[in-house]
C-alpha cells in the first residue's frame, strides 16, 4: 500500500492519541488541583502533554525518513515503468561477528570412573525401559524385515 492511501488513517491515529493523551493531562491536572492532589499527580499532569508531543514528533519522523526512502529508491531504480510492484527480497542473514557474544561454557570433563560407571547404568535403565514401553504400544524394536 502506498503511502498517500496510508496517510489519512495514520493522521487519524495521531490526532486521536494526541488528543487522548492532552485529556489524560487535564484530568491529571484537574486531580493535582483538588484537595487530595499529590505531586505525583502534577508529575502526570506534565507527563501527559510530552508524550502527546512524542506523537506528533513520531508522525512527522516517519513521514521524513518515509519521503528520503522513496527519494533513495527512486535515484537506485532505474527509469523503466513496472505494470506491476514488485515485492521486496527479503534480507538476507547476517553471520554475528565473533567476540560479540559470550562463549559457551563447556562442560566439566568427568574424569571420575564412579560417575561414569553410573551413568552407563542409569542409560541402561532408560534404554530398557524404552524397549517395554515400545513392546506394550506394539511396536517392534528390531528392524529386520520379515520375509513372507
Amino acid at each position: 500500500m502506498s503511502a498517500p492511501q496510508r496517510r489519512p488513517a495514520l493522521i487519524l491515529f495521531v490526532i486521536i492519541a494526541s488528543g487522548v493523551c492532552l485529556a489524560l493531562g487535564y484530568w491529571q491536572w484537574t486531580r493535582f488541583e483538588a484537595t487530595g492532589g499529590t505531586a505525583q499527580n502534577l508529575g502526570y499532569a506534565l507527563q501527559w502533554p510530552l508524550f502527546a508531543g512524542f506523537v506528533v514528533w513520531a508522525y512527522f519522523r516517519f513521514v521524513r525518513l518515509e519521503h528520503h526512502a522513496e527519494l533513495e529508491q527512486q535515484a537506485q531504480a532505474p527509469e523503466e515503468p513496472t505494470p506491476t510492484p514488485k515485492r521486496p527480497k527479503a534480507a538476507t542473514a547476517r553471520e554475528i561477528p565473533a567476540g560479540i557474544l559470550p562463549e559457551r561454557p563447556k562442560a566439566a570433563k568427568d574424569d571420575d570412573p564412579e560417575l561414569s560407571e553410573y551413568n552407563k547404568y542409569l542409560a541402561g535403565l532408560h534404554a530398557h525401559d524404552m524397549d517395554e514401553q515400545i513392546r506394550a504400544a506394539g511396536l517392534r524394536t528390531n528392524t529386520e524385515r520379515n520375509a513372507g
